[in-house]
């Protein structure tokens, strides 16, 4: 099947309806509110989009400086559509981004047990000698 891949912003509703579906709401610590996620997707460096005819099917999204930093977040893929290759799909579109634009430094968060998934892409852990740390607050 032919998908139609994008890097223009999903509208709210799907966005907040896969935000939900795929089970990421459920991983946030804090309770944002469907429309401060949404804009903070808004204020993101790059998303990159695929739909399954005008169906948000997959997501995720970079946040950089765009020079040499960028963080991947809110990768997310609709439950019904997973085991197809799209979470692979979305990092691969935002890593061409980087690429383009000669970012070489890409960190990324992931929920857990997506570990595994991460890495057959070519991530690593952090090195126990550089720890990856947040301040949630």
């Amino acid at each position: 099947m032919a998908y139609i891949t994008t890097n223009r912003l999903p509208e709210f509703h799907q966005f907040a309806y896969l935000h939900e579906v795929s089970g990421l709401k459920k991983s946030k610590k804090a309770s944002y509110t469907k429309e401060q996620l949404y804009e903070a997707v808004c204020n993101s460096f790059y998303t990159f989009s695929i739909y399954d005819d005008n169906q948000l099917i997959a997501f995720g999204r970079m946040i950089s400086d765009g020079i040499y930093q960028a963080l991947i977040c809110d990768v997310m893929v609709d439950p019904s559509y997973q085991k197809k290759g799209l979470g692979k799909q979305i990092i691969n579109g935002l890593i061409s981004k980087c690429n383009e634009r000669g970012i070489e430094s890409i960190q990324l968060f992931a929920v857990k047990g997506k570990g595994q998934f991460y890495k057959k892409l070519g991530f690593q852990e952090r090195d126990a000698e550089a720890p990856g740390m947040s301040l949630v607050q």
